[in-house]
């Protein structure tokens, strides 16, 4: 039934025959609390559920139910020739994903960490997202690549990478980063539902934080576009932008910045490439002033892109300078003390956003 109802109303919504949009349902207000780590799961679950051609791969998928439990209970519903469990071999599964996505299957490889996609790059970028392009469109690539990405806690360098910069500089895939339950749950099912290689960017201390998600949400036809970012706060004075688990930084510090009479915009990205250039923008049109919060590498990372763009579109908006805050140019340290200065703080994000506003980093009340 739930796989019915999405041929007719789709991704988008459109009205066909009589039947309503979800957006235009009479559903209640009350809403539930899901983890991030659940929301995920679950529209594996109804992906699965809804389309024999999903299927699952990935180290410890199976048996172990997913090194971060993502995978729960898909292996005893599903069975083994969908939750696949492989050897430690990115470069080998998920060379044998794409090539089942050639075939018309609809792969999602799970990587136990973003930064392992490296021993199976050559497969995501020079096969995945180059063969529509090369063929002339007579093939599509229907997969997901997902995974915890970014700073993860005390596991050094080659564990704690941002890689959507490196992703979402490549023609051809599509890059999704979530930050809520609601993000992970509508960006997923968009991506398993998309024709083209989407890599999906999760956080691996975001699992088990908790969001309220609407009725709206929980439907089995729920999805969210690719592409379009969402409006966290608004508000009059500064625009914040940020992804994933910086997200939640931002809304902190919008709220300290708020004790302190400046009212701040906080941009959820969810969608790395395609770039929302017209919400950046148009936020920036209001407010006159541009943050950008990024845990990347600051060179050529995706805050650079957004202050790029706004200054192409939007720069006679500008009463300021751009601030961009990411993460420290070095390899990630160990230490939690270095750890914790290499990675962008709530304090961080007030002090840059002070400053875009020409305001001392001295809270009024003292200053009184």
């Amino acid at each position: 039934m739930a796989g019915a109802l999405r041929k007719i109303v789709g991704c988008r919504g459109t009205p066909v025959s009589g039947i309503r949009v979800i957006g235009s349902r009479a559903y209640s207000s009350l809403v539930k609390q899901m983890t991030v780590r659940d929301a995920l799961n679950s529209a594996l679950d109804e992906e699965m559920s809804a389309d024999s051609s999903v299927f699952l791969m990935g180290e410890e998928v199976g048996e172990y139910q997913g090194a971060y439990k993502i995978s729960k209970g898909l292996l005893e519903k599903y069975g083994p020739d969908r939750v696949i469990d492989t050897p430690i071999t990115e470069a080998g599964f998920a060379g044998i994903a794409v090539g089942a996505a050639y075939k018309g299957l609809k792969p999602v490889i799970e990587f136990m960490t973003i930064n392992f996609s490296l021993q199976a790059i050559d497969h995501i970028i020079n096969s995945a997202a180059k063969s529509n392009y090369m063929s002339a469109g007579q093939i599509s690539v229907p997969i997901v690549f997902r995974g915890p990405n970014g700073a993860a806690a005390g596991v050094a360098a080659q564990h704690s990478q941002c890689y959507a910069s490196w992703y979402g500089s490549v023609p051809g895939l599509k890059v999704l980063a979530p930050y809520s339950a609601e993000d992970a749950r509508g960006l997923l099912k968009a991506a398993i539902r998309d024709p083209d290689p989407v890599v999906f960017l999760e956080n691996e201390l975001m699992y088990g934080e908790s969001f309220p998600v609407s009725s709206e949400a929980l439907d089995s036809s729920f999805c969210l576009p690719i592409g379009k970012a969402k409006v966290e706060r608004e508000g009059k004075d500064v625009t914040i932008t940020a992804f994933s688990k910086m997200v939640g930084y931002a809304l902190k510090a919008a709220e300290i910045l708020e004790k302190e009479g400046i009212s701040a915009e906080v941009i959820n990205l969810r969608s790395i490439r395609p770039l929302d250039r017209a919400t950046i923008n148009s936020s920036v049109r209001k407010t006159n002033r541009l943050v950008t919060v990024d845990e990347g590498f600051p060179q050529h990372g995706v805050g650079a892109e957004i202050c790029a763009c706004v200054v192409e579109e939007s720069f006679e908006y500008l009463d300021a300078p751009v601030e961009r805050i990411a993460g420290a140019d070095v390899p990630m340290p160990y230490g939690a003390n270095l750890e914790r200065m290499a990675v962008p703080q709530v304090e961080d994000i007030v002090r840059a956003t002070k400053r875009t506003c020409y305001r001392s980093s001295v809270p009024l009340a003292a200053a009184a």
